[in-house]
């Protein structure tokens, strides 16, 4: 028997016993009831009147589904503005799930690639900044690896760990996917193509299963990100130039290998209004805590690096290809002395107003900053 059944019986009982009549005893009950039933009666309507969450589709790679996008999809329903649908799998997935409007978000470990169909109708939001990070097995005796033997490296001209310090042969691990986020963005910085064709004879789907390749062989070599390896005890991440990977070398720029972890979102996308939201949710204080429990930099904590892109190209190019150097650097010098002013400060106006959020309205901006400051140093003095 129910409470309310308990307690109208009990008030039917307890009026007969005092006395009263059967009919008097049915009243009794009846008003015992009415509090329950009211109750139940308004819980009911204010469940009626609670809409569902809207929910969103998420679709992208693991690297940033295990940076920052499990834990801020939960976070965001955790505060009833909505659901996730979230579906690892990997770059190409993700970016063409959008295009073709199956997904409303992908997770991007590197930014669109020029001239792809398929991204050309896409925002990429930065979120934060990682590390590329060279990996190999805590048994391998090797510490450090420089640009220039990285670049050797992955075109199969450098193929035993003896050439390094160490000993054996170099298993150089890579991801299949084609166009795959920490992939693309480590040969972008190497070779200055995304796409570029490397010897990588050992082949996995996806991240995690290179992670766990090279964690059983002490020979092996590959990349992942920061953001990944810090708590991952079978992994042994290499210095770069002698330099750490860490949060503070992130965001001073003196770690060369560090990249950007983005959203990306069709323009026009059926849910924009709901996109915008959860785009705006995780530029907020308690989501950058999230992002830094992973390793991560909030993409505002270093709002200088957009603008230093170009000296990290000329810093790589210099100690991997020196004799290309000079040649770069001279022309990068004229091009940006005769930039004029107007055009980038006013492209960068725009985009602020209307797609604040976006990576070529923060680009923009970091040029625009960047010209200016380059034309105040080359004024002459007053007298």
């Amino acid at each position: 028997m129910t409470h309310v059944g308990r307690a109208v019986a009990l008030a039917f009982v307890l009026a007969l016993g005092a006395g009263g009549t059967t009919q008097a005893a049915e009243k009794a009950a009846k008003a015992a009831a009415a509090p329950a039933a009211a109750k139940k009666s308004g819980s009911a309507k204010a469940s009626a009147k609670t809409p569902p969450m809207p929910s969103l589709t998420w679709r992208g790679d693991q690297t940033t589904a295990r940076a920052f996008m499990k834990d801020l999809a939960k976070d965001y329903e955790a505060s009833r503005q909505g659901r996730f649908t979230l579906q690892p799998f990997s770059t190409i997935s993700g970016l063409d799930a959008v295009h073709d409007g199956s997904a409303d978000l992908a997770g991007s470990a590197r930014p669109p690639m020029p001239g792809r169909a398929a991204e050309s109708d896409e925002n990429f939001y930065p979120v934060a900044w990682d590390a590329l990070v060279m990996v190999t097995s805590p048994k391998n005796p090797v510490n450090n690896l420089t640009l220039r033997q990285l670049h050797d490296i992955y075109l199969g001209r450098v193929t035993n760990w003896a050439e390094l310090g160490g000993e054996g042969a170099l298993n150089l691990y890579a991801v299949a996917g084609p166009l795959d986020g920490n992939e693309f963005s480590l040969r972008q910085l190497l070779f200055h193509f995304g796409d570029q064709d490397v010897a990588a004879p050992r082949l996995y789907v996806n991240v995690e299963k290179l992670e766990e390749g090279i964690a059983i062989d002490p020979h092996g070599l590959g990349v992942t990100t920061l953001s990944a390896a810090h708590a991952n005890p079978g992994l042994k991440m290499l210095t770069v130039e002698n330099v750490s990977a860490s949060p503070a070398t992130i965001a001073d720029g003196s770690y060369p290998l560090y990249s950007t972890l983005f959203l990306a979102a069709r323009e026009g996308a059926a849910n924009k209004a709901e996109i915008d939201k959860f785009v705006q949710f995780v530029a907020t204080p308690a989501a950058a805590d999230v992002l830094r429990r992973h390793g991560l930099v909030p993409y505002g904590d270093a709002p200088m690096l957009p603008s230093r892109q170009a000296e990290r190209t000329a810093f790589i190019d210099a100690r991997v290809r020196p004799e290309l150097a000079a040649a770069a650097a001279a022309a990068a010098a004229s091009a940006s002395a005769e930039a004029p002013v107007s055009a980038p400060v006013a492209t960068a106006d725009m985009l602020i107003r209307t797609e604040p959020n976006t990576l070529k309205a923060q680009e923009a901006k970091a040029r625009a900053a960047r010209i200016i400051e380059e034309k105040k140093a080359a004024k002459p003095a007053t007298p």
